[in-house]
C-alpha cells in the first residue's frame, strides 16, 4: 500500500484542517496517510513520501509546532535519497517578502536533504482564497502518482 506522511505546521489550526482534508481524500483514494502536528525525526525518516502543509507566522517564520522539527532536521540532516516530497505554503501576500515563508523554508530544506520535489512550492494566498482546502485537496489529488511512485 502506498503511504504519505503529512506534516502540518499550524498556528490557528487552518493548516492542520487542510492536512486533515487531504488525509481524507488520500484515504478515499486507497492511500495510507498520517498527519503529524508534533513530529519527530523518525516520523520523517520512516515516511515513504513527505507532504508538508504549513502556514507562516511572524516575519516569514515556521509555526511553533514545527519549528523544533525543522531545526532538528537541519541539525541531523537525514538525507532523503530522492524520496518524493511536496510542500504547500499557506500565506497572505499582503505581508510582502515574508509571504509563504514557512513553506519556502521547508521546500529549501527538503531539497537540501536530497528529496525529489514533485513540483514547485504550491502557494495558497489568503487574500484570494478563504478556504485553502478547496485548492490544496485537488492539487494533491492531481499529483498523487508523482507523490506515491
Amino acid at each position: 500500500m502506498r503511504s504519505v506522511s503529512i506534516f502540518a505546521g499550524s498556528v490557528y489550526g487552518n493548516a492542520q484542517h487542510v492536512a486533515e482534508e487531504v488525509q481524507t481524500m488520500l484515504e478515499e483514494e486507497g492511500i495510507s496517510s498520517e498527519v503529524f502536528t508534533d513530529p519527530t525525526t523518525s516520523d520523517f525518516t520512516d515516511a515513504e513520501a513527505v507532504l508538508v502543509i504549513t502556514s507562516t507566522t511572524g516575519q516569514g517564520d515556521i509555526p511553533p509546532n514545527l519549528e523544533f522539527f525543522h531545526s532538528e532536521l537541519r541539525d541531523t540532516f537525514p538525507l532523503m535519497d530522492a524520496k518524493p516530497f511536496a510542500v504547500v505554503g499557506l500565506g497572505d501576500s499582503s505581508y510582502g517578502d515574508s509571504y509563504c515563508g514557512g513553506g519556502k523554508q521547508f521546500f529549501e530544506l527538503l531539497n537540501e536533504l536530497q528529496g525529489k520535489a514533485i513540483g514547485p512550492l504550491f502557494e495558497v494566498d489568503a487574500m484570494e482564497t478563504l478556504a485553502p482546502e478547496e485548492e490544496v485537496v485537488p492539487w494533491v489529488k492531481a499529483n498523487i502518482d508523482a507523490l506515491t511512485n
